[in-house]
């Protein structure tokens, strides 16, 4: 073994590998990452409760993994520490896999920061069981209804066009529109970070939705997705305003109003960043649609720091009223 994956493999040597479990985590999966963002990402569907605690693991600038089947979550935080340390996915794998008794029943999938990937389904792994790889993405399933499965996932997510999230969930949804997993229908989970994407900047979890236990999975998943993508943004335009980035603000909080043009609150928060950037009658215009979702909110406005300029101004004094 190369010099560099030995030290790898022996600093990982002596943390406990997963138990198996009793019932495997049967499921369909795509880690990727999108090349112009950065982002990186997991999206997973299964007939299992909660398959979200299990499969998806991503870290920001490192790269994402799915463990599945017999899974051995391990290989989740122990993959991305291989790959942050500078092992290729490939590499990566062949160290995880080498001290693994129940290698034969793991499903993997490892994309890095930089792009390259690779997927693994054991010889033990109940059929149909498979994966795909390619630049930017690996996608693997396992007890599905076949291999098409696989192949409709990889070509909806090369053919879609969008966020990481939305080019992930597309992947989802194909596999399922293709047969998905043999048992039925339970849970789906979709990851994605980027760095200083999270609640404030001070972590990466761009974004982390999960369905647990749902007749309907993918609607439910779809639903909750439309409303992680305005909540990205308005993170990202919020965090910026924070900090005084206030260009970089009005453009993410503009596109968080685009996204949900009926929240009060994304419009209020609209309003401030708007009148920090120095465009006061468009402030004024996004105030008057938030007070107008909302009414409640005329309380915060009324000693709203934020709306400090327009303090004791006609205008703002008939939108409080």
């Amino acid at each position: 073994m190369h010099a560099r994956l030995l030290l790898l493999a022996l600093s990982l040597a002596a943390r406990p590998a997963a138990g198996s479990p009793r019932e495997p985590v049967a499921t369909f999966s795509i880690a990727a990452r999108d090349p112009a963002t950065g982002e990186l990402g997991v999206a997973v569907a299964s007939r299992f409760f909660a398959v979200g605690v299990v499969v998806p693991w991503a870290r920001a600038g490192v790269g994402a993994v799915a463990t599945q089947a017999s899974a051995n979550t391990s290989y989740g935080p122990r993959g991305l520490d291989l790959l942050e340390r500078g092992a290729s996915p490939a590499e990566a794998l062949a160290i995880l896999l080498r001290d693994d008794a129940d290698r034969e029943r793991r499903q993997v999938g490892l994309v890095a920061a930089g792009g390259a990937s690779v997927s693994y389904t054991g010889k033990g792994c109940n059929p149909w069981a498979g994966g795909r790889n390619g630049p930017d993405y690996a996608v693997q399933g396992n007890i599905l209804t076949g291999e098409p499965v696989v192949a409709a996932m990889e070509k909806a997510f090369l053919a879609t066009r969008g966020t990481l999230a939305e080019r992930l969930y597309a992947a989802l949804a194909a596999g399922d529109g293709a047969g998905g997993d043999s048992r039925g229908r339970q849970s789906a989970a979709l990851l994605v970070v980027r760095k200083g994407a999270g609640y404030g900047g001070f972590d990466d979890r761009a974004i982390d939705i999960r369905v647990d236990d749902h007749p309907d999975p993918f609607k439910e998943l779809k639903r909750l997705l439309d409303m992680a993508q305005v909540n990205y943004a308005w993170n990202q335009g919020w965090t910026a305003f924070t900090q005084r980035r206030f260009p970089e603000a009005l453009a993410a909080q503009e596109r968080a109003a685009a996204l949900a043009p009926g929240n009060a609150e994304v419009l209020y928060d609209l309003a401030c960043i708007r009148l920090a950037a120095g465009k006061r009658a468009e402030a004024l215009e996004a105030l008057r649609r938030a007070l107008a979702a909302n009414p409640k909110l005329k309380a915060q406005a009324k000693v709203d720091g934020d709306l400090a300029p327009l303090r004791g101004t006609r205008e703002l004094e008939e939108l409080v009223r």
